[in-house]
């Protein structure tokens, strides 16, 4: 008898926007991108969700950052 592993998947939002959800497999949590700004991440496998989270906030910080500069500059 066979015994299948259920998938978790949560959604990730931050700053009022949903940046994607992150589904379990046996190799982590993997990233689909629901919004383009975090394209970047697409397809990236995470050790957690929270890991994602982190790694999405990040990259939204660094993408502020970087358009910050761009009209300052």
């Amino acid at each position: 008898m066979s015994q299948a592993k259920m998938s978790q998947a949560y959604v990730i939002e931050v700053s009022d926007r949903t940046a994607g959800i992150v589904v379990s497999d046996n190799r982590g949590f993997c990233f689909f991108s629901s919004d383009r700004a975090f394209d970047g991440l697409d397809g990236g496998y995470f050790g957690s969700a929270r890991a994602a989270e982190r790694a999405v906030r990040a990259h939204l910080q660094r993408h502020r950052e970087v358009r910050g500069r761009a009209t300052r500059g």
